[in-house]
């Protein structure tokens, strides 16, 4: 049940980042693009995220446990601190860059895979070095 739980939230993110436009690169450095041909698209997008995740959230409150799952997976803490920010500005530059982040990436993955292979092949290679290097006392 969680594996298919899984699968059909994957695939509706996948569909919802292709079909609201996230997933196109020249679009997401567009809307980056504040001072130049500035595309507020995205910025719709996102704010129209807001809903659904304030129906979640008050969904979540009223329920014990997940439905597919033992026990709710939430941060252990809400500490901003170094690794977090250095992180967090990584991911920006990789996204301002390449105009991809992880969940787009694997869905153009599915759209064109050969323009984004590099980047998904580079995003995996720095999970990977991540694990062997831990960044924790950064």
């Amino acid at each position: 049940m969680r594996s298919i739980v899984a699968l059909a939230s994957g695939v509706l993110f996948g569909a919802g980042l292709a079909w609201s436009g996230m997933a196109d690169p020249m679009r997401v450095q567009a809307f980056l693009d504040l001072f130049g041909n500035w595309d507020p698209t995205l910025a719709f997008v996102m704010g129209g995220a807001i809903i659904p995740m304030a129906v979640a959230w008050i969904i979540k409150g009223k329920l014990s446990t997940p439905l597919a799952a033992p026990a709710f997976e939430l941060p252990g803490t809400t500490k901003l601190d170094r690794p977090l920010a250095i992180g967090a500005i990584l991911f920006g530059m990789g996204w301002g860059i390449a105009g991809l982040c992880p969940g787009p990436a694997l869905a153009d993955l599915a759209i064109a895979p050969m323009a984004v292979l590099p980047f998904v092949i580079a995003m995996f290679a720095g999970m990977l070095v991540q694990r062997i290097f831990p960044f924790n006392k950064l």
